[in-house]
């Protein structure tokens, strides 16, 4: 089972990316990674330092993927400065070929014109999925991807789930309020597939998202 965002060292069987947004000293050989100033986390007075270490890490064969970053209107961090700042990170990206997990709260209309306005050329994800079906119709119309965690054990976002199509989405734990195999579980049980099928489904769209094998 793939776990495309965690926070949480996972010790269950299968593949994880541990999102970093500190303690970057953490980094092992062994294991692989997103990382990216989360914008409730941005400092104004370190975050260019911050950015600096992200940029030499960044190029690092296990890092696999920008993020998490984006705009999150609930954070009490200047509004302007998250917009700065994730732009760099769409640029970074953009730079290094490498995807972006998007961190978006209540901005999604601004998130979405970011990523046009500065012509975002890599595959983009949103992570932790939590908002309606139209938004998200309006994500997938972009060629973009959405990965779900605790929400679906929500029954309105059950139904989202249910009509998003197979090869756009990713499984997550993020936090880790629920441990993966539980959110594949319920994942097979909304789609109504068994979970080989959804495995398989899931190393099928990481494989063409990070360009990398996910098959044993």
């Amino acid at each position: 089972m793939i776990n495309i965002h965690t926070h949480q060292v996972s010790q269950h069987e299968g593949f994880a990316i541990q999102s970093l947004y500190q303690n970057f000293e953490s980094m092992s050989t062994l294991s692989y990674y997103s990382i990216g100033i989360h914008p409730r986390f941005i400092h104004s007075d370190t975050y260019q330092q911050e950015f600096e270490k992200i940029k030499l890490l960044s190029q690092k064969e296990n890092v696999l993927a920008i993020g998490e970053c984006g705009l999150d209107r609930l954070s009490s961090t200047d509004f302007k400065l998250q917009e700065k700042i994730f732009i760099d990170h769409i640029n970074l990206a953009n730079q290094l070929a490498k995807p972006i997990i998007i961190h978006c709260v209540k901005a999604y209309r601004e998130t979405l014109q970011l990523l046009k306005s500065y012509q975002i050329n890599v595959p983009v994800i949103f992570h932790g999925y939590n908002n309606n079906e139209e938004t998200a119709q309006q994500i997938i119309q972009e060629k973009y991807m959405l990965s779900f965690g605790k929400s679906l054990f929500n029954t309105r976002m059950e139904t989202v789930f249910s009509k998003m199509p197979i090869d756009k989405i990713f499984l997550e734990n993020d936090s880790g309020e629920k441990d993966i195999k539980e959110v594949y579980d319920q994942a097979s049980k909304i789609k109504n597939i068994s979970l080989e099928q959804l495995s398989l489904q899931m190393k099928k769209n990481c494989t063409r998202v990070f360009n990398k094998t996910f098959y044993e």
